[in-house]
């Protein structure tokens, strides 16, 4: 089993979640166009590898990848096969909280840890 470490940006706030196969995705609603966002990630002690970007429709800002199809009222492509250390979430009162979901499991990132500052994801490297 591998845990994701969430941290605030800003001030002390952290939160755990236990993952059994390491993978977890992102959704939340653009600013903007209030369509739906949503991002596959798969977790490991490496770093996190987003394998899945998929949105309802386009707009200001949200272009679908270049290798995306439409399936099901979706726009889904691989976003890229980089994997990097850790992401940063910003939030602001613009866009409603993001929800991280492990399975079928979604909750705000709000359940997690408080606030409205940006949120570092990340491997825990500590039980």
């Amino acid at each position: 089993m591998i845990a994701l470490c969430l941290a605030a940006l800003v001030g002390a706030a952290t939160g755990r979640v236990e993952l059994d196969d390491g993978r977890f995705s992102l959704r939340w609603l653009h600013s903007i166009e209030k369509i739906e966002w949503r991002e596959e990630w798969r977790l490991t002690e490496a770093g996190l590898t987003a394998t899945e970007a998929r949105i309802k429709g386009s707009g200001a800002g949200m272009e679908p990848g270049e290798n995306a199809v439409h399936r099901d009222g979706w726009y889904i492509w691989t976003p890229y096969a980089q994997t990097l250390p850790r992401i940063i979430l910003a939030r602001s009162d613009a866009v409603a909280d993001h929800r991280l979901c492990v399975k079928e499991d979604c909750r705000p990132l709000s359940a997690y840890i408080g606030g409205r500052e940006a949120v570092i994801l990340e491997p825990c490297h500590a039980p």
